[in-house]
């Protein structure tokens, strides 16, 4: 294959930001009306002011050209079906005259360009991660190359997701490990069926016995992208960057979990799977195409028969952890109770092995403080048991409340549960898939004794008090007054990689006014990334941190906030300091 393929583009890395863009079009001007720079630019703008993307260059000057950011995030919108996608060059509004005869035979759609279609709309409703992965499976189980949307691929049509899971199962039948690595999947991306799934498996083991021989399995790896792209180091960086990107993608399907970099076939999604490949691929014409690709494509949980299986089968995944389930007779559900009823089951899957990772945690530390390295010095990669950790590109928000999270699973003494003290949602591996909406805090951690609210922030200088200084301590007066009648005192920690000297005096005043203006007094800290990681580290060298030196340590930290803000910011850093002593002197 002379060009290798990809889902989505690098601009759009993580695919669940894609349902947060869709609802800013419904919601805006550009539904419907998104063509030409300057509406290109519009959406941009928006975009950003809706915090879905970050672009530097609209903060420092947001009069300036972005519709190359527009168009990119349109792109990403329209490949994937969720949109009306623009055919025709020049037209500017109404409906694209390409789609004039689709359009009357299929009257359900508009044909306006960038109008969200019935699959985006599916989307957009779907408030569950297992619902929002079912959007992603019909747009990838109808999404193929080449197409009338993408016609610069010269091969004969192809599925890439049947694609990758037909070279699954055929490593499955050689009976060696069913997985594709990372380094795997960027040669892949030069692969279709027409190279035969014998011969690709084949290379697989081919790869995987060279590479077990290699000493330096980076250049290996490096020397084999090169080969595979004839010695072109562009293209052959590209196919890294591919990579990243189609293995994000497939995983939005949920039918997939990450084995080391690369993917493997959930197991509880394995009939599910065996279903898709049942089904004889279908070469699309241009019109099935955009009709299939808009609609989302049928799968085999909407025959009923199929779907009472695969509820049938998670079930029993869930009966395999020991745990009981009421199920409903299905024979009487009509097709959409029955997915209401496995997204329940799949919630309750997900739950129990939430559960499981969070016992974990203990255990895992050491790892959770070298990701806290990685946020302290973004761009660096941490090693760690032959592992390199670092944040993905742009997902740096999400990455900072998902490593306090773990901290704090980590610390193992909360009464609530794992679910509850995060507000983010996570995948099937349990990654943060965006960082928490607003209105309401990011972390809160119920102890035996206390409550602590958790919120951290990227934003430095001046700006960051303007953005957290008064959600941060209204989000902590909300949980305080939730806590009135339980005895529960609720204390915040505020953390940043650096704090800035106006929030340090914003959080001096430990002061929030109700309604009717009676006072409740806050008791929240801000400290930096650094020595929370510092004092996590300390903690559990020393067998523990234990939330009873959390709460101490917040206590004489706000007993030292009568000095100035710069001042009082040094002495909790000496207070950390002091603390970090004495947990390894032992007391």
């Amino acid at each position: 294959m002379a060009n290798p393929w990809h889902i989505g583009n690098t601009t759009v890395r993580t695919p669940y930001r894609l349902r947060d863009a869709l609802i800013a079009l419904a919601h805006s001007e550009y539904h419907g009306n998104l063509v030409g720079k300057d509406r290109e630019s519009g959406f941009a703008r928006l975009l950003h002011e809706k915090e879905i993307l970050k672009a530097e260059r609209i903060e420092q000057d947001d009069s300036q050209d972005f519709s190359d950011l527009g168009r990119k995030w349109r792109s990403a919108l329209a490949q994937l079906g969720f949109v009306i996608q623009h055919l025709t060059r020049g037209h500017q509004k109404g409906i694209d005259p390409k789609y004039k005869d689709f359009i009357k035979e299929h009257p359900d759609f508009s044909g306006m360009p960038y109008e969200v279609t019935p699959n985006g709309i599916n989307l957009i409703n779907a408030d569950t991660i297992p619902a929002q992965q079912e959007c992603f499976l019909r747009a990838l189980a109808a999404y193929r190359i080449p197409s009338v949307f993408e016609p610069r691929y010269k091969v004969k049509q192809f599925s890439p997701l049947r694609h990758i899971l037909e070279i699954l199962k055929n490593l499955e039948n050689k009976e060696v490990e069913p997985v594709i690595k990372f380094w795997e999947m960027a040669v892949l991306q030069l692969t279709t069926p027409e190279n035969g799934y014998e011969n690709i498996t084949n290379n697989i083991l081919k790869y995987r016995e060279e590479r077990k021989k290699s000493a330096n399995k980076k250049r290996f790896d490096q020397e084999m992208r090169l080969k595979a792209t004839s010695g072109n180091i562009t293209r052959a960086r590209t196919l890294k960057d591919y990579a990243d990107l189609n293995i994000r993608y497939l995983k939005a399907t949920g039918l997939f979990q990450s084995s080391g970099r690369g993917i493997t076939i959930l197991p509880e999604k394995r009939i599910l799977v065996e279903k898709l490949l049942e089904d004889e691929f279908t070469v699309y014409d241009d019109n099935t195409y955009i009709k299939e690709i808009w609609t989302g494509a049928t799968l085999p949980t909407d025959n009923r028969e199929t779907a009472q299986t695969v509820i049938k089968s998670l079930v029993g995944n869930i009966k395999k952890f020991g745990e009981k389930i009421a199920l409903p007779k299905l024979e009487d559900k009509t097709p959409q109770e029955l997915s209401n009823i496995r997204y329940d089951i799949e919630g309750q899957l997900s739950r129990i092995k939430e559960n499981e990772f969070a016992d974990k945690q203990i255990i895992n530390w050491e790892e959770i403080l070298c990701y806290m390295l990685a946020l302290e010095k973004p761009g660096k990669k941490i090693s760690f048991q032959d592992e390199v950790i670092s944040i993905p590109r742009g997902e740096a928000p999400a990455y900072f409340e998902w490593i306090l999270w773990r901290a704090f699973l980590a610390i193992n003494s909360l009464t609530n549960k794992p679910w509850e003290a995060r507000r983010f949602k996570i995948d099937q591996d349990f990654l943060p898939v965006a960082p928490a909406p607003g209105r309401g805090p990011d972390l809160i951690f119920e102890f035996e004794d206390y409550v602590l609210v958790v919120e951290v922030t990227l934003t430095s200088s001046s700006r960051q008090e303007a953005v957290e200084g008064e959600p941060v301590r209204r989000h902590v007066a909300e949980i305080a007054e939730q806590h009135e009648n339980t005895g529960k005192r609720v204390y915040g920690l505020f953390i940043a990689l650096n704090i800035d000297s106006n929030t340090a005096e914003t959080f001096k005043s430990g002061n929030w006014y109700k309604p009717d203006d009676s006072k409740l007094p806050l008791q929240i800290i801000p400290l930096r990334l650094d020595d929370f990681s510092k004092l996590f580290e300390a903690g559990f060298k020393a067998g523990g941190l234990t939330p009873n030196k959390i709460r101490e340590l917040i206590t004489e930290c706000r007993a030292l906030s009568n000095y100035d803000a710069p001042e009082w910011k040094s002495q909790i850093n000496n207070q950390v300091k002091r603390f970090i002593g004495q947990i390894i002197k032992g007391k």
